[in-house]
């Protein structure tokens, strides 16, 4: 239910986002309620992560669940925090994504999250998901 969300938040903002892959995040609190959703901003940026946290008062999402249909990101190209660094002070337990992002700056999201001691199940709706991002994909195959 979680990822249809999400993925449905992500297809909204497809064509709306340059070079960025349209993402979607559903963010749960502990005990399963929604506190926030949002798909990758116009133009790419703010990432799908990162507008779903802001939208979260501080300590909200500790030890919630966060739902989203690509990688977060490992690193970004501008000085800001990475969305995998901002689940983690965000203090989520789990991280439910799609599918992996093979980008440079979006792979090693899945590796730095586990290190955190986060858990992560990969793959709930991946085809979905490979779906919404089969240019992305085949963009990145093409460099």
């Amino acid at each position: 239910m979680h990822m249809s969300r999400a993925l449905e938040l992500a297809r909204m903002q497809q064509g709306r986002t340059g070079k960025n892959p349209s993402v979607g995040c559903v963010i749960l609190d502990r005990d399963a309620r929604l506190l926030s959703e949002a798909a990758t901003g116009d133009g790419g940026r703010p990432h799908a992560e990162q507008l779903a946290l802001s939208r979260v008062p501080v300590g909200a999402a500790a030890g919630g669940t966060a739902y989203v249909t690509l990688e977060p990101c490992r690193e970004r190209s501008t000085s800001e925090a990475a969305c995998s660094q901002r689940l983690i002070e965000a203090g989520i337990a789990k991280v439910v994504i799609a599918t992996p992002d093979p980008h440079p700056q979006g792979s090693g999201g899945i590796d730095r999250l586990k290190a955190a001691g986060i858990q992560v199940q990969i793959g709930l709706m991946q085809s979905d998901a490979d779906t919404i991002y089969a240019d992305f994909f085949a963009s990145l195959a093409s460099h």
